[in-house]
């Protein structure tokens, strides 16, 4: 018998175990598989402190939806949006939903961080968590006011925002390992790609009322990034 994830690209089963291939944004590409199945646990470990018992989670970048998928099953009050601007990764993410039998994860919908109009309507619904997983080192610092200002419509009062990756810190790097692995990234000479400092995401979400409320440091080097209303 044949499940959803055979029909799945390879790229799309690697494991943390793997050696790491070479960095490449690309949804479906063997890198980002590589980083999600790496960090999937250690970011569970901290949803599973932040997550309510029942309410509503909106993923922006979902990508192929492994994140999602794999948090779901933990939280089964907890009703998953996922979403993000390419809908070519929408039948990898509503696969992914099938072979785990999620029936808590939504089908995905598009939302461009840079044009309202594609964001879900606050009177419709809103949402307890708003998380997104290693979107910065290879997207402009900008996509932090959209996703502050996507919050400040969409965040329940009590609600927050979590975004995860490796960042500067008042312009220094945090370790050496994030040094390298940042001079690694911007040797692509791809315009934006490049580790971000947390003080410029601060800066994006303060028009919106949206401020930074706790960090929280995570294996090889990485951070979660709380955000909340102000």
């Amino acid at each position: 018998m044949t499940s959803a994830t055979d029909t799945l690209p390879k790229t799309e089963n690697a494991t943390a175990t793997d050696a790491r291939p070479d960095i490449d944004p690309y949804p479906l590409s063997p890198y980002v598989a590589w980083a999600g199945n790496r960090n999937k646990d250690p970011i569970l470990g901290v949803f599973r402190e932040l997550f309510p018992t029942a309410g509503d989670a909106l993923e922006l970048a979902s990508g192929a939806g492994l994140h999602v998928n794999y948090f779901a099953p933990h939280f089964p009050g907890v009703r998953f949006q996922p979403s993000d601007y390419d809908v070519d990764v929408f039948e990898i993410i509503k696969a992914k939903r099938a072979d785990s039998g999620n029936a808590n994860v939504a089908d995905p919908i598009r939302i461009d961080l840079t044009d309202p109009a594609s964001w879900p309507a606050p009177e419709e619904r809103l949402f307890d968590a708003i998380f997104v997983i290693n979107i910065f080192q290879v997207a402009p610092v900008s996509i932090a006011d959209g996703i502050a200002h996507l919050a400040s419509r969409l965040l329940k009062p009590e609600g927050f925002v979590a975004i995860y990756g490796p960042f500067k810190l008042d312009g220094t790097y945090t370790t050496a390992s994030n040094e390298a692995f940042d001079k690694e990234i911007l040797a692509a000479g791809v315009t934006e790609w490049g580790l971000k400092d947390i003080r410029d995401l601060e800066k994006a979400a303060e028009p919106h009322a949206i401020v930074l409320k706790r960090r929280i440091d995570l294996p090889a080097n990485n951070f979660i990034l709380l955000f909340g209303k102000a």
